[in-house]
């Protein structure tokens, strides 16, 4: 099992995985204040959270269902990637994509981290690619 160093500056306890199998785990919103989002609108949310990532991870930031289906609410750059020579506060832009006012209360649970392996990798400019089936076919090329 990996170990990620992290360190807390808000009250609420560290993210945990709330089965055994979940990918990721709930981040929470670090407020001395409520936020309030208006339509349309959006608010960058601290979590108090600052962590170092191993070599060859990222963090990604999703939304998180519930908010999305019951007020609309999700992450902006979904997912947002936190990168590991990153070491300031993770922070997630929310947007009220609903109809209705939503208010982020200090504690909120306002999005799910996910830690991901990456390669990294090198070009090879070529003249010519491979042939597949697919070709360059593309958005709803297959049909519905």
């Amino acid at each position: 099992m990996l170990t990620i160093k992290v360190i807390n500056t808000s009250t609420n306890p560290l993210p945990d995985f709330a089965t055994v199998d979940s990918a990721g785990v709930d981040l929470r919103a670090h407020l001395e204040d409520s936020i309030t989002i208006l339509p349309g609108e959006r608010q960058l949310i601290p979590t108090g959270l600052f962590m170092e990532i191993p070599l060859g991870y990222e963090v990604q930031i999703r939304p998180r269902s519930g908010l999305a289906i019951k007020h609309g609410v999700t992450v902006l750059n979904s997912p947002g990637t936190i990168d590991a020579d990153y070491r300031g506060e993770v922070k997630v832009i929310l947007i009220n994509l609903g109809q209705e006012t939503f208010v982020v209360e200090p504690g909120d649970r306002v999005c799910q981290m996910v830690l991901n392996k990456y390669e990294r990798f090198d070009w090879s400019h070529v003249e010519v690619l491979s042939a597949t089936e697919r070709g360059s076919g593309g958005f709803g090329h297959t049909g519905l």
